[in-house]
């Protein structure tokens, strides 16, 4: 491993552990590639999980227009999850996060691995436990989140921190791209949102993200929470702030910033 990925991952790794943004990294280092940063990325990670912390699941990024625009990137990306991240009672620590934002989407819980290479989404749907409505909050450790692909993929795809909602639903019973999201914040609409913004389909962007994590030596695991992607911008979040996402077939998610 050369010393340009140890030197990234050390210094994402004390960003989030010191709450301090740095620039971004391919203002240091223009040459940064993608492989590059998912080789900083699973440095971290094989960092994170020696120190305990167990990986819960997989979340894909940047499957919309909305947040593909709003960070002037124009593919997904993907990273991991840990049991750490998940906020059962959907209430956030705002301390422990730098400048979150919030993303209404669909989490699969898987029932059988899927090893990657060839997935398809008929794969996806054999593999799926159940499906349910998801908020990710999503935290940069670049300041201002003036971020280019290398530089969220390094940072972990941006991951912070999720909630699932109460509901599980069958993927027999519900047509996602068909799904709609109203999101609230405050009570007040902050944007809406359709499965079929997630790469036409979310089971779409988990056949592409298994397959894409094959070529890491990366597979989805049965048991794993896989986040697929957001139905909208997301808007910034801070302490004080409720929000509600509101699914057809899915019902509601809940969070509030404490």
């Amino acid at each position: 491993m050369n010393d340009k990925i140890i030197f990234f991952a050390n210094q994402l790794y004390e960003a989030e552990k010191n709450r301090v943004s740095l620039k971004p990294l391919t203002e240091s280092d223009s040459t940064l590639s993608v492989d590059d940063a998912y080789a900083i990325q699973l440095l971290n990670v094989a960092r994170v999980t020696e120190e305990g912390h167990m990986i819960s699941g997989k979340k894909i990024g940047l499957t919309s227009e909305g947040i593909q625009k709003q960070l002037g990137v124009s593919e997904p990306d993907y990273g991991h999850l840990f049991a750490s991240m998940s906020c059962p009672d959907g209430k956030i620590k705002t301390a422990d996060l730098m400048q979150p934002k919030i993303e209404g989407e669909i989490a699969f819980i898987l029932k059988a691995d899927l090893p990657g290479g060839r997935v398809t989404e008929e794969d996806v749907r054999r593999a799926t436990d159940y499906v349910a409505a998801a908020f990710e909050i999503v935290d940069s450790r670049v300041a201002d989140w003036k971020i280019k692909l290398a530089d969220t993929v390094a940072d972990n795809a941006s991951s912070g921190r999720y909630v699932l909602g109460d509901k599980k639903v069958r993927l027999e019973d519900v047509d996602l791209p068909h799904v709609t999201m109203k999101l609230y914040k405050n009570d007040i609409l902050e944007a809406e949102g359709k499965g079929a913004a997630v790469l036409e389909d979310p089971c779409r962007a988990v056949a592409w993200l298994a397959n894409r994590l094959w070529g890491y030596g990366v597979t989805l695991q049965k048991g794993e929470v896989i986040l697929s992607g957001a139905f909208s911008a997301a808007p910034m979040a801070q302490k004080g702030d409720r929000f509600r996402a509101e699914f057809s077939t899915f019902g509601s998610v809940y969070a509030e910033f404490v």
